[in-house]
């Protein structure tokens, strides 16, 4: 009987811990996506404001065109880039936020068998 009640607690104890792991794990990356998210941004602020500059100093309609060209080209670019990071980090918390927990798990099937 104590037995019993030593392996529940140690279960107990296990399924705590994975689950502390799993949580620090996850606040961690969804931090680091806030980041992320707050650089991208800042940068495409940035990027608007300088392109709205570049057009407002355009001395034709030709340069006018191939500026906003350029910079819809530049912004496509850089939107494909940050979705595929977010996309990374996103799958990465996925991954990461549940190790703790499958290997808890994968410990009582084994123990079960």
């Amino acid at each position: 009987m104590a037995q019993e009640f030593e392996d529940i607690q140690k279960f107990g104890k296990e399924q705590f811990d994975a689950a502390a792991a799993a949580t620090t794990t996850f606040t961690k990356t969804l931090q680091a996506i806030a980041t992320e998210t707050a650089d991208y941004s800042k940068k495409s602020f940035e990027s608007n404001s300088a392109f709205v500059e570049k057009l407002l100093g355009a001395k034709s309609y030709e340069s006018a065109i191939q500026i906003q060209s350029e910079y819809w080209k530049s912004s496509y670019a850089g939107f494909v880039a940050e979705a595929t990071k977010l996309s990374e980090l996103y799958s990465s918390l996925a991954k990461e936020a549940f190790k703790p927990i499958e290997a808890a798990f994968a410990k009582v099937q084994t123990s079960k068998n």
